[in-house]
């Protein structure tokens, strides 16, 4: 039996890159080359711990990144196949922050400011779509960095019954997304809503902006493949580091953002 090519790479130990990035990167080289063709199967969570000297954690991260982004399908008592091309395109605008930057070769972070368990005020509730349900949920704000620079500031809220088990601890150490994909809780669509804003003093100080620094503000529901909505997001991204590109084809439309690596020097809003 051939030996699956992504086994006969390496990671490193003394990266600053997280281990599960490093084998997002690994296995998305092996598609990209086509040495993992559409339909592959993927090494086992098993064999990906043994090879690779990594927790079972680190290696279900790597997979809900990749999933995330649409490039690899898992089959219940199957195992994890290399998707469809359609299959990826579908998914390709789904955000995952960390899954987003750790494709650009940039190490992504976060930094917790709040956590909180919480009875949702009316405007989330008609946001998460919650109707008469009586539920609690999460909210919590994180700066998201980029290289260690901080890039966006971030609001998110989450029904509790979603991920009972959450805790701040938890959120410091994984991705969300990805905990989520081990209970099964996959995106299948999202809306963002953008507008130009100007940063305060506290927001601006946050991201490492003057005040009046130009940003933009999102605002972002995500639904499951079944219509219900599970996240509202509220954030604010430095437009000086942030560019967006709107492709219009005759599938639709279509955007794609870049981020620039370097922040600029004494916390100026100019690059």
């Amino acid at each position: 039996m051939n030996t699956n090519p992504v086994l006969m790479s390496k990671l490193s130990m003394d990266s600053d890159i997280p281990l599960y990035s490093q084998l997002v990167s690994i296995i998305k080289r092996n598609i990209s080359a086509g040495t993992l063709p559409t339909g592959a199967l993927l090494p086992s969570e098993a064999e990906l711990c043994r090879t690779f000297d990594v927790s079972r954690s680190t290696v279900r991260q790597a997979i809900g990144a990749l999933e995330s982004e649409g490039l690899v399908v898992r089959k219940q008592g199957r195992g994890t196949f290399v998707a469809e091309p359609k299959m990826r395109r579908r998914t390709e605008n789904v955000y995952s922050f960390t899954s987003e930057i750790s494709a650009m070769g940039m190490v992504p972070s976060s930094t917790i400011l709040e956590f909180e368990i919480m009875d949702p005020p009316p405007d989330i509730v008609s946001m998460l779509e919650l109707g008469s349900h009586l539920t609690q949920i999460y909210r919590f704000t994180r700066i998201r960095n980029v290289n260690g620079q901080p890039l966006i500031l971030e609001t998110s809220f989450y029904p509790t019954y979603i991920y009972p088990k959450l805790t701040r601890d938890l959120l410091e150490t994984h991705s969300f997304y990805s905990l989520l994909y081990e209970e099964g809780i996959v995106p299948y669509s999202a809306v963002d809503s953008y507008e130009a804003v100007i940063l305060g003093r506290r927001e601006a100080e946050l991201l490492g902006c003057r005040p009046g620094s130009c940003a933009f503000s999102v605002q972002r529901r995500t639904r499951t493949e079944a219509g219900v909505v599970y996240e509202f997001t509220q954030s604010l991204i430095r437009a000086d580091r942030v560019k967006l590109d709107i492709f219009l084809h005759k599938d639709g439309v279509s955007f794609t953002r870049s981020v620039d690596p370097k922040s600029a020097p004494g916390g100026g809003a100019g690059i």
